[in-house]
């Protein structure tokens, strides 16, 4: 059995760390649409080293009644009535982006997927009001841990800004891509990478300086 299955169930407590990032119509995750969802599922190389291995994404069809901001949309870049839009209704989004984390799940022998996002209390909590609307079974998501890496950021960079922490961390950012779902995810997903990973090459070295000593 390869080290993907084996070793992140250790590294985690358990827990499989999956990157989620949301579009949306606005903060109220009750009242506002949810117009995009992207996660990214992580996995451990031969060396121990995490790394983003898969990403998923939807666009989603706003629900009943949804309240829609103007400046969000402005922010996003979203155009509802896109022709290639081809967005699914929330129910179809999340089983698409949760069938292969379960598949993860199994694979891994991880007991639940913790997100990771930056501020991830606000994408949690969007995901969280979607499968209550859709009544939708088996959400793989902790119900309330996360990882946050503005605050991993805040403490290996002294940047708590997704754009500035990527940077920071030497990390490739384009603006003009920003407020994507997946390009967040997939940046978000990289700065999170980078710091657990510094953190093991650390632990390493001191291990490494103890034992010669």
């Amino acid at each position: 059995m390869s080290i993907t299955t084996t070793a992140i169930v250790e590294r985690f407590r358990g827990f499989l760390p999956v990157v989620v990032d949301v579009e949306t119509g606005g903060f109220n995750s009750q009242t506002d649409a949810l117009l995009e969802i992207a996660a990214t599922i992580l996995r451990l190389d031969e060396d121990g080293m995490l790394y983003p291995a898969a990403t998923y994404s939807s666009h989603v069809k706003p629900f009943e009644g949804a309240n829609i901001e103007q400046a969000a949309l402005d922010i996003t870049g979203i155009q509802l009535d896109h022709p290639f839009r081809m967005a699914l209704d929330e129910k179809e989004a999340l089983k698409k982006i949760f069938q292969p984390i379960r598949e993860e799940l199994k694979l891994t022998r991880c007991t639940r997927a913790v997100l990771v996002g930056h501020n991830p209390s606000f994408d949690l909590g969007f995901v969280r009001a979607a499968v209550d609307r859709t009544r939708l079974k088996r959400n793989p998501f902790h119900a309330f841990s996360t990882f946050d890496t503005a605050t991993l950021a805040g403490l290996a960079y002294g940047q708590t800004v997704l754009a500035r922490a990527v940077k920071a961390a030497n990390l490739e950012w384009q603006e003009g891509e920003a407020h994507s779902a997946i390009y967040d995810t997939e940046r978000t997903a990289d700065l999170f990478c980078t710091i657990v990973n510094r953190w093991s090459t650390l632990s390493k070295l001191e291990q490494s300086i103890a034992d010669q000593a």
